[in-house]
């Protein structure tokens, strides 16, 4: 499974690469209890072994985004629903700085429904 995670990342081209890697790092250093593991093909990180979000790229653009598996709950600008009732996603563009304290915000947001009990973990 490590070795799958690895070559997810490893396999992406620059800029995505080097973003993806940043992203991973900030959606695991929010807690202790967040982990990361990988389903239907993506890097999938989990809350207490409950799904919470992914990273994945954009099939027209190519770019990066953070897909926020109970993102109906969240209300954030440049959250966007899409066709889905209950995922948001929030786009990336790996050329520029990354809006670390809106990912930060976003993700404590999305913990925060899980640690308050809004969504229940088993």
């Amino acid at each position: 499974m490590l070795r799958d995670l690895n070559n997810f990342y490893i396999n992406q081209e620059e800029p995505n690469k080097s973003c993806l890697l940043a992203l991973r790092n900030m959606i695991l250093e929010q807690d202790k209890d967040v982990a990361e593991t990988k389903k239907y093909g993506m890097p999938c990180f989990t809350y207490k072994k409950k799904m919470f979000c992914y990273l994945w790229t954009d099939k027209k653009t190519h770019e990066p985004y953070i897909l926020m598996v109970e993102g109906k709950h969240l209300d954030h600008p440049e959250l966007e629903a899409g066709d889905r009732s209950r995922m948001k996603i929030f786009r990336v563009n790996p050329k520029k700085n990354l809006p670390k304290k809106k990912i930060q915000l976003i993700l404590k947001q999305a913990l925060d429904l899980y640690k308050k009990g809004i969504i229940k973990i088993k």
